[in-house]
């Protein structure tokens, strides 16, 4: 029996000892081998960078130490095995080659000699002996070990696979749990999918290797052998082996054969705790290995011989992959974290080496790579993180690859890079494959400064969108290119990489959460489970079944998950979810095939989820989810440090929510057996809170309550406060104990057997010996002192035991124990932060230090409690039946699942039925065990979806949040209180600053009227200050937070000027020679309008600028705006009196208000305590004139008494019929109402006052009698009340009335200012007004003035215009006249070429063209024969051949040319007659045009002279306006303008006083003063500045008259040279233009005449072609016709033949599979290089025995030594 006890009594103590002296049991199997002792003998290891390679030895052989550890490893494991498993031999085994069979060593030798130590608890660990091996026969084994391993040799997998650990002398069977299926896959990991052949795929979850079918999608598994994990896997090229490298202390590397799946090899000793990546070379003889942190070792085996060949360090940072060379297997590369390496082996004279070379980035960014490819020729393809391609060559970058316009080949990094079929395979994150053209890659060169090479990809394929494609692999089908690929969004893809017509779309194989699970629940009423990640899906599983049923996606991920229980949905159909957001969303699973099937659906799923409700109750991610054991209530908590409760049945109804001390990790309710239900509450950071259960108010109004918040609920909490230290110090000091008594127990059996053998010597003897030991011992240990963490251990979960108990586990330094601890009494007083509590009593934990417990969960009667544990591993404790005290928790079941190094165990649940458990890890695997039970599960199992709703498809779709800044439902009711209550505040706001706006206004005319007193009157600005203390501190505030400002900025400021810099330098260049800078076009702006010698507006030459021209118009505006400005500043102080007004109105009747309260509290006062009551200020008639004509019926009546009276005065007899009583009344109401004008307000102030004054006399309406003590104390108070009430109200009235007269006084000072201001404006009117009645005397001259200026302004544009019509036209004309010139010469050139060279007629023929004839119009062309010879136009271009007519117009009576001369060509001559009328029509043209010119270019002088005067008349009417402008501005100067100035003002004294003579001054504003004081300044400047620029141009004047000086000595040679050239060639010097254009080209004649024949003939060729090819369409319709029967015809047997094909290939399949090795011609062709190798070396061999003997001294000489392979070959040949 345990004991349970509180820490610091008796008790307590007893229990330590119990607990120290039982627990000597074993622990499991990995805690035993961690504590074992562990020694590495791997050889001296080089940095990445270092090239020497002398440490790089290779292996041969094992240490002692090693084999030391491996046979302490399988002694420390026999006796937890026992008969339950076979003993592992882990010592080195040999092969015998006489007898062909496998040696072992006596398991005898093996064996512990003792048995295992007791348990101590001061290391927590059991320590193992193991036996001394005699050095012979170390040295024997490592003899062996050389040996020859047998190829038909099979390790035992029962050995090797690691076992669950159950502890001893328990009755709890291994197969406790049975795995039945895995639904998740870890997709993060790299080379996480492996395929086998070309329906069994392997991958790793945990520490499990799974095998499934592609097809049928079973799944086969195979367990790690060392319990911690399984680190990457690989598949040998043959796929006849596949190895499984694991992780933990120096794991091995276990080769398996494939398909009997037995253990083949095992390589030892590779790294110290995993390895991260293996790779076979293309024959398969070799292994790579590269390990993960901290070593990155790297190591090439032997695999097959179990031997290590070469080892050295990879990398210092993170290697990620390793690959042989498949072109040259002695070339190696490895990459991971910012590098890549490139290794050869190389002999040496030392021997064997690994020799590594770094690639270097150069200028390309560092990068890690994680796909890279070696191509044949030595050179590496990488990717990047970017998503470009890198070609690597000799250790550094080559070029970089990009798309074009410098698009990256990938958006991402670039996962896997192959060489397929000649075509590079890139696969990249953003989940695009594309196929790269290989020699375009394998050429590819820099070709410019940038490094960058564009190229197109072939093909690319998108698999989908949100898809990370992280690796693929070719499946082994014949006649198809499909692949594997890895997706780390979680799935599986079979892709069609053939980009073909019948390329299939990628196919989804299977579908996972992607990373960690962070809850799981199960179905109450079947085998249904729904699980959630952070991949934001939610996914429901039939785990009966092993189908994967539905899933749904969200925008946000998932961290909360429970089955809502039947109490609240009967069917068991709703799940609800927490996610990061802060949202919770139900859930509804339904079976689809219930609902009504409508018309186009295609696919009947067999489940489906529809989102039935969400809200938001947080801020921060839910971290749990628990129902009220009655249904009635959910409550959700978050890691934003509430716990929210809802009301189930009225749709999930906010009720309110708790604040809790830290963040919340768990919620459950008190189960049914506890009284009460209550609400436990883990916080991470080591709080524990029970709440009641919250009161449901089912009147209150959601719209009435402001917060949500419970504040009245008595919540318990717990503080836990470490305790682990005085729990070792009591181990501590329990052992010191026992070891005191072991010693004194000795000492006494010592001396009792002296006593007996040798008497009183004997007794002397012993304390001699005792009185040595004294001396000897030293001083003990101080005990271990007692240690509280700073960090609170975190709480990781729990669970109530009883009411007001529960039981916690711990993480961190509090780890290894289970505390049982108890709620103290509820303390609403009391602060959570200060209390600290300690646990009732603990459990101990086996091997949970570093481990703790994780999750907990029971069984349906509580017998087992499930444990999710930090490593991933699954522990099962026994416990008895009502065992709240963990008594029983002594026995467990202990087994390692998921991955130990980030597969903690998130979440963990067992089945409906206790049949099976189900537990989801942070490695993304979901693992169902099928729990021990005497009943046989049914294979066809299946679970059932709950039916859907009556009316389901046809209920709304509530709205869901999507948007993740969404208002929680306490923000957003916050939110809508805040907006109400900002409104109600911005209101009150925008009153304030209306009254701070008015006593602004007023303070400034206070100031202003203070300055406008005498200076012996004005008070100091100081005066004004009601605090200078609060100025000064505001200052200093407004200066610290600007200082603060700057220091945040400052690193922003300097960054940007850095990059401005930057940018400037950059951008920086030589402008163009026609640019100009907009700067210096605004500076010469400016100069232009404002720099010059610039007269006085009195100067006489002053010209007015044209937007300071003024007419009477604008001076009427200008009143016009005075006046309303006027009128505006006067209504503007009316309001400001009037709202004076009413403001003493107010104060008035408070003042009234408290006065009246003041009498009610004096009267229960005694009169000694009375003060004097303050007078109440009257509102005198005048201040109210609007009431002057206001009356009422009382004013009447008042009115007619007082006419009475006057008539009573007149007749003294009627005196005293008057009666002063109503008059007395009347007076004092009509008093009252005047002077008091109080308002409903004040006279429910009142009515509160005579309410409160009337309660006091109520007291003594009842019998006097004698005051008790407590009345008289009553009494007391009630006086001091009193008295401070009377204190407060005439404070209160003096306060009111103090603020109302300095608000008056401001007032007082504005007026005077608007008075001064008003004075101002009367003056400026006056002078506005005479300046527009003088400005209308000038207006009608200066109107007839401006309208002259306009008309000859309109006519200006006009004549311009008219002038540019001309140009024009002229310029029109002068261009026909060209052409007619061209056309003339090229009729010349025609007929010159169609007469020929050598004809005789030609002369004549030219003649009959040339010949002038009169034709009707030739009298006018005579007559205008002397303008044309004196027009400028009549060019040198004709003078030749005009003299050529003047010569033949003498001849022309000579020949007759109406007759062709015999033997001249008729066509020639019928030609020239033709050309003759031609060139006369071109003559007459030109004619014409030269006169049309001639007409326009006296119309254009005309035009000009005209424009010349108009210009003239233009500027003399523009001088005569401008001088009545001026005459009008020298009027207007000469009218007064008062300037007000005050006495600083003046600065023209004369012996300190003002002259009388004031004419000579001048009135100017200070601003403008100091610009033009500044203008002088900077005119210096840049006068210096010009100074410098005239020399630097002067200079650089000189400088281009020299370079032009040799310019033109350059221009003289080169022309000297040009005309010797000419003169040598030409004999002159010729025009080469002028003789380009006279020549012509007779060739191009002749082309042009034969082009003509030539289009006659073809436009008849062309004819007939059409013709033809009508006759071919006819044809070629009627073929296509038969045509298209035929390819239907083909089409049907195509499909035929397809399904023949599919048939074909079903049966050849198997046949096939016998050409998926490599080629046979490859295998030659190896085999032949070797063979020639072999032959070489051999005659190496011999040449070197003959140089050897011929070195001898007097050696003979021999013939040549032939190898034994030459010395075959010669008979052949002979």
């Amino acid at each position: 029996m345990r004991p349970t006890a509180r820490p610091g009594s008796a008790a307590l103590e007893e229990g330590w000892r119990c607990l120290g002296n039982r627990s000597k049991r074993r622990p499991p199997a990995d805690a035993v081998k961690r504590g074992a002792a562990a020694v590495s003998t791997f050889e001296e290891m080089k940095e990445p960078d270092d090239q020497d390679t002398d440490g790089e030895k290779s292996v041969t052989s094992k240490s002692d130490g090693k084999k030391s550890l491996r046979s302490s490893k399988s002694e420390s494991r026999s006796p937890v095995q026992e008969d339950n498993t076979f003993l592992e031999d882990d010592t080195d085994e040999t092969f015998n080659e006489g007898e062909g069979s496998y040696l072992e060593e006596d398991s005898d030798e093996e064996r512990l000699e003792g048995s295992l130590s007791s348990f101590q608890y001061d290391d927590l660990q059991s320590t193992t002996v193991p036996q001394q091996t005699p050095a012979p026969a170390v040295e024997e084994a490592e003899e062996e070990v050389k040996k020859k391993i047998s190829e038909s040799f099979f390790y035992d997998y029962m050995e090797l696979a690691s076992m669950p650990f159950v502890t001893l002398d328990s009755n709890i069977p291994l197969d406790l749990l049975t795995l039945v299926h895995s639904f998740g896959y870890d997709c993060r990991k790299r080379a996480n999918l492996q395929l086998l052949d070309d329906s069994i795929a392997i991958y790793i979850a945990g520490n499990q290797l799974i095998f499934l079918n592609l097809k049928t999608k079973e799944q086969i598994y195979l367990r790690s052998s060392s319990g911690e994990g399984i680190g990457v896997i690989g598949v040998h090229p043959h796929k006849t082996y596949f190895t499984v490298a694991e992780k933990g202390s120096f794991p091995d590397i276990i080769i398996y054969e494939y398909p009997s799946l037995r253990p083949y090899r095992i390589l030892r000793d590779g790294t110290e705790k995993g390895y991260a990546y293996v790779d076979f070379n293309y024959s398969g003889n070799l292994l790579a290995s590269v390990g993960s942190n901290p070593d990155y070792t790297l190591t090439i085996w032997n695999w097959k011989e179990e031997q290590p060949i070469l080892r050295t360090k990879a990398f210092s940072q993170e290697v990620f992959k390793v690959t042989f060379n498949p072109d040259n297997e002695e070339q190696l590369t490895t990459s991971g974290s910012g590098h890549i390496k490139f290794w050869e082996m190389a002999f040496t004279f030392t021997g064997l080496k690994l020799q590594g070379s770094l690639g270097r980035f150069g200028k390309t960014i560092t990068t890690d790579i994680e796909g890279y490819m070696e191509l044949p020729d030595g050179k590496v393809l990488s990717g990047s993180e970017w998503g470009n391609m890198l070609l690597w060559e000799g250790g550094l970058i080559k070029v970089e690859l990009c798309r074009g316009t410098s698009k990256s080949c990938h958006n991402g990094p670039i996962n896997q890079i192959m060489l397929y079929e000649g075509e590079v395979i890139t696969v990249g994150s953003d989940g695009y494959v594309r196929i790269w053209d290989f020699e375009t890659i394998d050429t590819a060169d820099v070709i410019d400064e940038t490094g960058l090479l564009e190229i197109e990809p072939i093909n690319e394929l998108q698999v989908d969108k949100n898809v990370n494609l992280f690796s693929m692999i070719k499946m082994n089908e014949t006649g198809n290119n499909f692949w594997l690929a890895q997706d780390a969004n979680g799935a599986i893809w079979k892709l069609d990489l053939s980009f073909s017509n019948i390329t299939q779309d990628p196919e989804c194989l299977f579908s996972f959460h992607s990373g960690a699970i962070e809850a799981v629940a199960v179905s109450p009423l079947t085998y249904l489970m729904a699980t959630t990640a952070l991949d934001c899906s939610v996914r429901i599983y039939d785990f009966a079944s092993k189908t994967p049923l539905a899933q749904m996606k969200f925008k946000q991920g998932g961290t909360a998950l429970v089955w809502v229980p039947r109490m609240v949905n009967f069917t068991g159909a709703q799940i609800i979810v927490g996610f990061e957001d802060g949202v919770v969303r139900i859930l509804e699973l339904y079976d689809p095939k219930g609902l009504t099937i409508f018309a186009g659906r295609k696919k009947i799923l067999d489940a489906d989820i529809q989102l039935k409700q969400v809200f938001k109750p947080h801020t921060a991610c839910v971290t749990a989810l628990a129902y009220e054991r009655d249904g009635e209530i959910l409550a959700t908590g978050s890691k934003d440090q509430t716990v929210f409760f809802f009301e189930v049945e009225r749709d999930y109804k906010p009720i309110g929510y708790i604040n809790t001390p830290g963040p919340v990790c768990q919620l459950m309710w008190s189960p049914m057996s506890h009284p009460e239900s209550t609400l436990l509450i883990m916080c991470e950071n080591g709080y524990i809170l029970e709440a009641p259960l919250p009161t449901i108010k089912q009147e209150e109004d959601d719209h009435d309550v402001v917060s949500y918040e419970i504040k009245d609920m008595c919540i318990k909490c717990f503080h836990f406060s470490s305790v682990k230290s005085k729990i070792l110090r009591l181990i501590e000091i329990e052992k010191r104990e026992r070891q005191r008594e072991l010693k004194e127990k000795i000492r006494e059996e010592r001396r009792n057997k002296l006593a007996a053998e040798m008497g009183e010597d004997g007794e002397k003897e012993f304390q001699e010996e005792e009185e040595e030991e004294e001396e000897e011992e030293e001083e003990e240990e101080p005990l271990p002192e007692i240690f509280i963490p700073s960090t609170p251990s975190p709480i990781l979960c729990g669970f109530y035991s009883e009411p007001g108990k529960f039981w916690v586990s711990l993480g961190g330094y509090d780890s290894g124990f289970l505390y049982h601890c108890e709620f103290p009494p509820c303390d609403e007083s009391s602060d959570f932060k200060e209390q600290k509590d300690e646990p009732i009593d603990v459990r101990y934990l086996a091997d949970t230090e570093d481990n703790p417990i994780q999750t907990i969960t029971f069984n349906i009667n509580k017998v087992m409690m499930f444990c999710g544990m930090k490593n991933g591993a699954i522990r099962v404790y026994v416990l008895n039946q009502n065992d709240p005290s963990l008594t029983s928790l002594v026995d467990y079941w202990h087994f390692n699942m998921h991955d130990n190094n980030y597969g903690c165990i998130k979440s963990i649940a067992s089945s409906f039925d206790d049949r099976f458990l189900v537990t989801a890890g942070a490695d993304g695997n979901i693992f169902v065990f099928n729990i021990f039970s005497e009943f046989m599960l049914r294979k066809d199992m299946k679970a059932k979806v709950p039916s859907p709703r009556f009316g389901i498809e046809t209920e709304p779709i509530p709205e869901d949040i999507e948007d993740p800044k969404a208002y929680s439902i306490e923000n957003a009711r916050r939110k809508r209180e805040h907006d109400k209550l900002m409104k109600e505040v911005g209101e009150i706001k925008a009153q304030k600053r209306e009254q701070i706006k008015a006593l602004r206004s007023e303070f400034c005319k206070l100031l202003e009227m203070n300055e406008k007193l005498p200076k012996h009157m004005q008070f100091k600005r100081t005066d004004f200050d009601v605090d200078s203390q609060i100025r000064a501190e505001m200052h200093r505030k407004t200066a610290f937070k600007i200082q603060q400002v700057e220091k945040e900025l400052a690193w922003e400021k300097e960054k940007h000027e850095l990059g401005l810099m930057k940018l400037k330098n950059r951008y920086k260049s030589k402008p163009g020679d026609d640019y100009e800078d907009p700067k210096d076009l605004q500076a010469i702006k400016e100069a232009q309008v404002y720099m010059g010698d610039f007269n006085l507006k009195t100067a006489p030459d002053y010209k007015i600028p044209e937007h300071m021209r003024i007419n009477a118009a604008k001076k009427e505006e200008e009143l016009g705006h005075l006046d309303s400005l006027v009128h505006g500043n006067k209504r503007h102080m009316n309001k400001c009196i009037l709202s004076l007004r009413d403001l003493k109105v107010a104060v008035v009747e408070e003042i009234q208000c408290l006065v009246e309260e003041l009498k009610n509290i004096q009267s229960t006062l005694h009169i000694s305590k009375h003060i004097p009551i303050p007078k109440i200020p009257q509102i005198h008639p005048e201040e109210v004139p609007e009431k002057r004509f206001q009356y009422d019926e009382e004013t009447l009546l008042n009115f007619k008494q007082q006419q009475m009276k006057s008539n009573d005065e007149k007749s003294p007899g009627v005196e005293q019929t008057g009666s002063g009583g109503p008059v007395g009344g009347f007076l004092k109401l009509s008093s009252g109402k005047d002077g008091d004008l109080t308002t409903r307000d004040s006279i429910s102030r009142s009515s509160k006052a005579s309410t409160f004054s009337l309660d006091i006399p109520k007291c003594l309406e009842f019998e006097k009698a004698e005051p008790t003590d407590v009345e008289l104390e009553i009494m007391k108070r009630d006086e001091i009340k009193h008295v401070y009430m009377q204190q407060y109200l005439v404070n209160r009235i003096k306060e009111l009335v103090v603020t109302f007269d300095a608000e008056l006084r401001l007032l007082r000072h504005q007026k005077l200012k608007l008075d001064t201001q008003m004075k101002l404006s009367d003056l400026h009117h006056v002078t506005l007004f005479q300046e527009i009645l003088l400005l209308k005397n000038f207006e009608k001259q200066e109107n007839v003035l401006q309208e002259r200026v306009n008309s000859l302004d309109k006519e200006e544009q006009y004549m311009q215009w008219k002038i540019n019509e001309t140009l024009k036209e002229m310029e029109e004309k002068k261009n026909e006249i060209t052409k007619l010139q061209e056309q003339e010469k090229a009729l010349y050139a025609g007929f010159q070429a169609a007469i020929g060279e050598n004809n005789k007629f030609a002369n004549f023929l030219m003649k009959v063209l040339k010949k002038k004839i009169k034709r009707v119009k030739k009298k006018e062309v005579e007559g205008d024969a002397d303008e044309d010879e004196e027009s400028e136009e009549s060019s040198e271009e004709e003078s030749s051949l005009e003299s050529d007519e003047d010569e033949s117009e003498s001849e022309d009576e000579v020949f007759d040319d109406s007759i062709c001369p015999t033997n001249c060509d008729v066509a020639l001559f019928e030609l020239a007659l033709q050309l003759r009328e031609k060139r006369l029509d071109i003559e007459e043209a030109l004619v014409e045009e030269k006169k049309i010119v001639d007409n326009l270019k006296k119309e254009y002088d005309t035009l000009s002279k005209k424009v010349k005067i108009v210009a003239t008349n233009l500027n003399a009417a523009e001088e005569a306006l401008e001088a009545y402008q001026r005459e009008k501005q020298q009027r207007l100067n000469e009218l007064l303008v008062v300037i007000p100035l005050k006495l600083h003002q003046i600065e023209y004294v004369v012996f300190g006083e003002i002259p009388s003579d004031l004419s000579g001054t001048l009135v100017f504003s200070n601003h403008a003063l100091r610009r033009l004081q500044e203008r002088i300044r900077e005119l210096q400047e840049e006068n210096s500045k010009q100074q410098k620029l005239n020399k630097e141009w002067r200079e650089r004047r000189k400088q281009l008259i020299r370079e032009k000086r040799e310019m033109t000595k350059t221009i003289h040679k080169m022309e000297e040279t040009v005309r010797q050239l000419m003169i040598s060639k030409f004999g002159r010097v010729v025009n080469l233009e002028a003789l380009q254009t006279l020549s012509v080209n007779t060739t191009l004649e002749e082309l042009k005449i034969r082009k003509l024949r030539k289009e006659l003939a073809n436009a008849k060729e062309m004819k007939m072609w059409e013709e033809k090819i009508a006759q071919m369409r006819w044809e070629l319709m009627m073929k296509t016709k038969e045509h298209t029967r035929k390819l239907y015809q083909m089409n049907d047997l195509c499909i035929e033949k397809k399904k023949l094909d599919s048939r074909l290939n079903t049966l050849q399949n198997q046949q096939g599979n016998a050409f998926q090795g490599p080629r046979e011609a490859d295998v030659v062709a190896r085999e032949e290089v070797t063979e020639l190798i072999q032959l070489q070396a051999e005659r190496i061999s011999a040449l070197k025995e003959e140089i050897a003997l011929l070195r001898r001294k007097g050696g003979l000489i021999l013939p040549p030594i032939q190898s034994p392979r030459e010395k075959e070959i010669q008979p052949a040949d002979l």
